[in-house]
C-alpha cells in the first residue's frame, strides 16, 4: 500500500517493478526520495530504502546515484533549480522600481523555502561536513549572488565587485530569515519584509 501511494505521489505513474526509460525512472526515484524526506526525514533516506519505496531493486538505485551523498546532492540541486527558475520567472515580468524589485526578490526567495516545508534545509543538514556538498553549495550560492546582482545593478552606481560582495551578505541574511520562518519564529510575510528592507539597506552608499 505504501509503495502504491509513493508511486502515485511521484507522478511517474509506474507500478512497482515496471520497466521505465532511464530518464523517467530517475525522475520517479527523485520524487520518491523527496517524499521519503517529507514523510520520514532526511536521516531515513538511503538508497536501499529508496529502492524499497519505489518498488525497484537496490542495483537500480545505486546505478542512478552511486552513493547516498550523490542522491542527496541531486535532490539539493533539483530543489535549488526550482527556486532559481521561480525567481527568474518573477523577475522577467516587466519594469519596476527598486523597492518593488527588492520586495520581489525577497518574497520569491523566502516563498521558495516556505514552499518546500523544510526539505531544503533537511537535505542540507544531512549533507553537513561533506566536501561534495560544500562544493555544490558554493556553486549554487554563486548563482544566487549573480542573479541578485544582475537584478539590482540598474538601481545602483556601486562597482560590480562591491555589489557582488553585498549580494553575498544579502543572501546570507535571506537564508537566516528563511530558517527562522521554518522554525516558526516568524511568518513568511514578516521574513520577506525584513529581507526586502535589508536588500534596500544593502544598496546604500556611504555619504
Amino acid at each position: 500500500m505504501a509503495r502504491a501511494k509513493t508511486a502515485t505521489a511521484s507522478g511517474a505513474g509506474a507500478e512497482p517493478g515496471e520497466r521505465l526509460p532511464k530518464a523517467q525512472r530517475r525522475r520517479q526515484l527523485m520524487e520518491t526520495a523527496l517524499q521519503i524526506v517529507r514523510d520520514e526525514g532526511a536521516d531515513r533516506l538511503t538508497l536501499g530504502h529508496l529502492a524499497e519505496r519505489a518498488g525497484v531493486s537496490k542495483p537500480i538505485a545505486y546505478d542512478h546515484f552511486g552513493t547516498r551523498s550523490g542522491l542527496l546532492i541531486e535532490l539539493y540541486k533539483s530543489i535549488d533549480a526550482e527556486h532559481a527558475d521561480a525567481m527568474r520567472a518573477a523577475l522577467a515580468s516587466g519594469h519596476r522600481s527598486l523597492k518593488d524589485t527588492a520586495q520581489l526578490l525577497a518574497s520569491a526567495y523566502v516563498h521558495c523555502s516556505a514552499n518546500t516545508s523544510g526539505e531544503w534545509q533537511a537535505i542540507g543538514a544531512a549533507l553537513a561536513g561533506s566536501q561534495e556538498k560544500d562544493a555544490v553549495y558554493q556553486q549554487l550560492l554563486d548563482g544566487y549572488v549573480q542573479l541578485f546582482a544582475t537584478a539590482l545593478k540598474p538601481y545602483t552606481t556601486l562597482p560590480r565587485a562591491e555589489l557582488v560582495r553585498r549580494c553575498v551578505g544579502m543572501i546570507g541574511a535571506g537564508e537566516a530569515l528563511s530558517t527562522a520562518m521554518i522554525r516558526g519564529q516568524c511568518r513568511e510575510a514578516e521574513a520577506a519584509a525584513a529581507f526586502a528592507a535589508l536588500i534596500l539597506g544593502g544598496l546604500r552608499q556611504p555619504a
